[in-house]
C-alpha cells in the first residue's frame, strides 16, 4: 500500500494530490515498513520541512492531527541506538531512543559455542538486522574492557578474547559508531540516579560490579576476582555454582557479609543489585539498596553515549 502511494507521488504532478499523499505518509510514518518501499528518512524529512505548517495543506485537521504534526519531526529525526548485551547463554538486543526508552521489542540469539570473536560478532550482525535504522550501537561485554578493547572474558574464554579491539571491529562490521563496556557498567549507567557515589552489582554466574560518581562511570574494577576468603574470590564465593552447592540459606548469609564489606570499603550513597540471583535475597535491605531487573538497566545503552570518550 505505502509503496503504491510513494510510486504515485513520484509520478504525479498535481500539487493537491501530492499534498494529500505526503500528509498521509507523514501521519503514518511509524507504520511504514521502509524496507518494502524506496521511501527513506531523508526524503520524509524533506517533505516534513516543505509541508510542516498546516496552512501549506489548506486541509481541515483535527486537534490530535495538529499535535501529531507538531511532534512528527522529533519522531522522524530521533537518534536510534542499538543496545546489545552479550551473555553466556544469549546475545540480546533492542532499540533505544536518546532518553533510553525502548522503541523496539527485545530480540535474542544463542551465544555461539565456542564463543570466538568472529562468531560472536557475526551473531551481533545478524541480530542487528532486526533493528533497521539504528545510528550507533552500545555493547555490554561480560569481562574487562578498556577503551573498547577486551582484556579478559572469563565466561567466554579469555584466551580467545585477549586484546581484541571489539569496538573497532564491530564498528567496521556494522558501519556505525560503536562503544563497548563491561556489562555491569552499562547496566549501572541505566539505573543510577546520578547523585553521589553509586554502585551496581549483578548476581548471576559471577559477581559483576560498576562504580559511578554523580552519573559518571568510573574506571572498571574487577572486584569479582578480588579475594574474599583465603581460598575464594567473590565469583567463587557467591556465584551461581556456589549457591547451588551450599544452598540459599547459607548463600544469603554470605551476601549479608558481602554487602557489609561494600559498605565499609565504599561508603556508598546507593547500592543497586541486579542479575538473576537478586530475586533469591531473603534478608531485609537498607533503604539505600534497590533491587533492579535487566530491563531497568537497558537505558544504559543510551546513557553510554553521554559519557566522556576515552582518550
Amino acid at each position: 500500500m505505502h509503496a503504491l502511494i510513494v510510486s504515485v507521488l513520484f509520478i504525479n504532478t498535481n500539487n493537491t494530490i501530492r499534498k494529500y499523499l505526503v500528509l498521509f505518509l507523514l501521519y503514518n510514518y511509524n507504520e511504514i515498513n521502509l524496507s518494502s518501499t524506496f521511501l527513506n528518512k531523508r526524503w520524509i524529512e524533506a517533505q516534513l520541512s516543505t509541508y510542516k505548517h498546516t496552512r501549506n495543506f489548506n486541509l481541515p485537521l483535527h486537534r490530535k492531527q495538529h499535535k501529531r504534526m507538531k511532534t512528527l519531526k522529533q519522531t522522524v529525526t530521533a537518534t536510534k541506538i542499538l543496545s546489545v548485551d552479550i551473555g553466556g547463554s544469549n546475545i540480546k538486543g533492542t532499540l533505544l531512543n536518546e532518553e533510553g526508552q525502548m522503541i523496539a521489542d527485545y530480540k535474542k540469539l544463542p551465544t555461539p559455542s565456542p564463543a570466538t570473536p568472529d562468531k560472536v560478532m557475526a551473531t551481533i550482525e545478524q541480530l542487528s538486522k532486526n533493528f533497521p535504522g539504528f545510528e550507533k550501537a552500545s555493547v555490554g561485554f561480560p569481562g574487562y574492557v578498556k577503551n573498547g578493547v577486551i582484556v579478559t572474558a572469563p565466561n567466554l574464554g579469555s584466551e580467545l578474547w585477549h586484546q581484541i579491539p571489539l569496538a573497532e571491529r564491530l564498528s567496521a562490521l556494522l558501519q556505525k559508531p560503536v562503544r563497548v563496556v563491561n556489562d555491569a557498567d552499562m547496566q549501572g549507567l541505566g539505573v543510577v540516579s546520578g547523585k553521589g557515589l553509586e554502585i551496581m552489582v549483578t548476581l548471576g554466574t559471577g559477581f559483576g560490579t560498576a562504580v559511578l560518581y554523580n552519573g559518571l562511570l568510573l574506571p572498571h574494577l574487577e572486584l569479582a576476582h578480588h579475594p574474599v576468603t583465603k581460598t575464594k574470590d567473590y565469583d567463587t564465593y557467591i556465584g551461581d555454582k556456589e549457591m547451588e552447592r551450599i544452598g540459599k540459606q547459607r548463600w544469603n548469609k554470605r551476601m549479608m557479609r558481602v554487602i557489609d564489606i561494600l559498605k565499609t570499603v565504599f561508603n556508598y550513597d546507593h547500592l543497586y543489585i541486579g542479575g538473576g540471583n537478586s530475586d533469591e535475597l531473603t534478608f531485609k535491605l537498607d533503604n539505600n539498596i534497590t533491587i533492579v531487573n535487566n530491563k531497568d538497566g537497558i537505558r544504559g545503552g543510551a546513557r553510554l553515549w553521554n559519557q566522556p570518550e576515552a582518550k
